[in-house]
């Protein structure tokens, strides 16, 4: 282990283990990472987790040694954090996840970002490729009641989508390619006539496809910067 690798675990990085792993579709798993640091963490639903899934592996390069996930969902009572990791991109990230076993320590620190829960408008819009399904949950999650949500939700396969973390299935799933912007727009058309009172889009998944509904948005809609959130994964 390299002295960078120990100054991070020292110093940098907090330290919790796997507490639950299982697998909700065929590309797609659930980790619960325990510790007591996350008891007394400062989250707001849309806050990521840098995790070091390869700290004291001397065979990878150093910047493949920490990845971004969404939080899914947090218990501060308990010390847990929820992830649910997609494996489509057959990555460092996902051969990680589907090696690891329940016990195994890992090293992580938190990632704030501006993709985060934003309460101020009527009625919401949520875009995004399988990758940011529990990103959008937990936004989807911590609305009030009172919001109108639509949503776009797609993968080329719809088996691999799985329910929010209760057992919810909110959002309307399609099956599409992962850039098929004209598809996406033809959607987005039709279910943006829908949406009342003050509206805000999050977009997330593909970056061509953040490009592509960003501009539509802003240029043909004439949304503001503040109603229009995005969020390449």
């Amino acid at each position: 282990m390299s002295i960078l690798e120990n100054f991070l675990k020292k110093v940098v990085l907090q330290q919790a283990i796997i507490s639950k792993k299982t697998q909700l579709s065929d590309s797609v798993y659930h980790l619960q990472l325990k510790s007591e640091s996350i008891k007394t963490a400062e989250f707001l639903p849309g806050y990521f987790l840098r995790l070091g899934i390869g700290i004291g592996n001397d065979e990878l390069a150093f910047k493949d040694k920490v990845r971004s996930y969404s939080v899914w969902n947090i218990n501060k009572t308990e010390g847990t954090l929820d992830l649910a990791i997609a494996t489509e991109s057959h990555g460092i990230g996902a051969q990680w996840v589907a090696n690891c076993l329940v016990n195994d320590v890992v090293y992580f620190k938190w990632k704030k970002g501006t993709f985060v829960l934003d309460k101020t408008a009527d009625s919401y819009l949520m875009i995004g490729d399988l990758s940011a399904l529990s990103h959008l949950y937990v936004i989807h999650r911590s609305l009030p009641n009172n919001k109108q949500v639509e949503s776009l939700i797609y993968s080329s396969n719809t088996n691999r989508f799985f329910n929010d973390i209760e057992g919810t299935s909110p959002f309307n799933f399609y099956e599409l390619d992962p850039n098929a912007i004209t598809e996406i727009l033809r959607l987005v058309k039709e279910i943006t006539p829908k949406m009342k009172g003050t509206k805000m889009v999050y977009i997330a998944g593909d970056s061509r496809v953040c490009i592509a509904l960003n501009q539509y948005f802003r240029k043909e809609l004439n949304w503001n910067t503040q109603q229009i959130k995005t969020k390449p994964f």
